[in-house]
């Protein structure tokens, strides 16, 4: 894995040169210019769509893509990783955004026909009603949660409450993500009623139950109110725990191409993977891949 991802960076960082001479070269001083006063020889449209886990740095990676890039237009959609996957998989959109491999949600002889590109990761959480008071549950209490034995509260040192769960699809990505590094592969309980795969949706139907218990991106859930994210056997849910391999409920967030992606789908990848960028993905709750540590990335080798 460690290779494949040396070459994903290597590959960004050529294309993102190239992207640079083609910049360079164009006429300065055009009121379409990009930031540094020249005009982009790209053009075209991206169509991107899967993981709302993901979806929000996409769309800030587009706003500034395009930015520099006023001919290019990014169209970004949610949906979940199986949707995204089997929408880039019948060619309907040009990125399949996942949290999880393709050979997770395709049959073998359509993931092998996409090319992964790993632009960054995401960290999970479970969270919480900011009103219930819990802040940290064993492996084992969430497995009690989340498969449903438990149906109360004080039966995992909360208050004589209920326990609502705000669960996602099975085409969910982050659902997949859960279940494996937090539950330790048992199925989760489906609650159909409370049943979505909206990050945003999740948040808010937390916020609005005091004994409800869902998990979201850190991303999401370090920017809402009146949630709280758990500590998972008293290792917290941060983006440096999971570079360093203590916190391991995290995953690779994957952009899959149809074949070997051409402009401006590649100069897109490139500009995603970019020093540039790097920033703006640590900002909003994101990790840069290229940070993790040899601990981080053995616990998620295929």
């Amino acid at each position: 894995m460690r290779m494949k991802k040396l070459g994903t960076l290597v590959t960004a960082g050529v294309m993102a040169m190239s992207l640079m001479g083609a910049c360079g070269n164009a006429p300065a001083g055009d009121p379409g210019a990009n930031g540094q006063g020249t005009r982009s020889s790209l053009s075209g449209n991206v169509k991107a769509a899967g993981a709302t886990a993901f979806q929000p740095l996409v769309q800030a990676a587009a706003q500034e893509f395009s930015a520099q890039h006023p001919q290019v237009t990014i169209d970004v959609q949610g949906g979940g990783s199986g949707t995204g996957l089997k929408q880039v998989s019948d060619k309907t959109v040009d990125i399949g955004n996942s949290d999880v491999f393709a050979e997770e949600k395709l049959q073998p002889e359509q993931a092998q026909a996409l090319v992964d590109h790993q632009v960054a990761i995401s960290v999970m959480a479970p969270v919480v009603n900011a009103q219930l008071g819990i802040t940290n549950l064993t492996t084992d209490q969430l497995i009690s949660i989340f498969t449903g034995k438990a149906k109360n509260w004080n039966e995992v040192g909360g208050p004589d409450l209920p326990i609502v769960l705000i669960t996602r699809p099975t085409s969910s990505g982050t659902r997949a993500t859960f279940r494996k590094y937090a539950l330790a592969g048992a199925e989760e309980a489906n609650n159909q009623s409370q049943e979505t795969d909206d990050s945003g949706t999740l948040i808010q139907k937390v916020q609005d139950n005091k004994g409800a218990v869902g998990y979201v991106a850190l991303s999401y859930s370090s920017a809402s109110d009146g949630v709280a994210a758990v500590s998972i056997d008293g290792v917290a849910p941060t983006v440096e725990n999971a570079y360093n391999g203590s916190y391991h409920v995290w995953t690779y967030e994957h952009m899959y191409t149809n074949g070997e992606p051409q402009d401006p789908t590649k100069a897109f990848l490139a500009y995603m993977l970019s020093d540039e960028f790097a920033p703006t993905v640590e900002k909003m709750g994101y990790g840069v891949a290229a940070k993790l540590t040899d601990k981080a990335i053995a616990s998620h080798a295929q």
